[in-house]
């Protein structure tokens, strides 16, 4: 594929990239990555490069802190999911009956 399309050679060896970043979280690793996403001819992850610069600072912030907001979602899941089966059928003093009981 990559003798087809010079940018699936780089797609290829940017995504694993990435991922190792996003595993073993080293903010010193961005930067380069961002340029190389930046002068990669594959559009997609030129958006990407794009979009993560834009927020430089977020984006390091990603890797360096260990801040997760997963059980934070998971409880407004399951808080929507409890509201959405009684959609329309229940008041308020059900609703909290119900979120108080699971």
């Amino acid at each position: 594929m990559e003798q087809a399309n010079p940018a699936f050679g780089q797609l290829y060896r940017l995504t694993p990239q990435f991922t190792e970043m996003r595993r073993t979280r080293p903010p010193e690793q961005l930067q380069p990555w961002l340029a190389e996403g930046h002068a990669s001819d594959f559009a997609d992850l030129k958006s990407l490069a794009s979009g993560m610069a834009r927020d430089d600072a977020a984006g390091e912030a990603g890797l360096r802190l260990s801040d997760r907001t997963g059980p934070v979602e998971g409880a407004i899941n399951r808080l929507k999911l409890i509201k959405r089966s009684g959609y329309g059928r229940a008041g308020f003093d059900l609703l909290r009956l119900r979120v108080l009981e699971t």
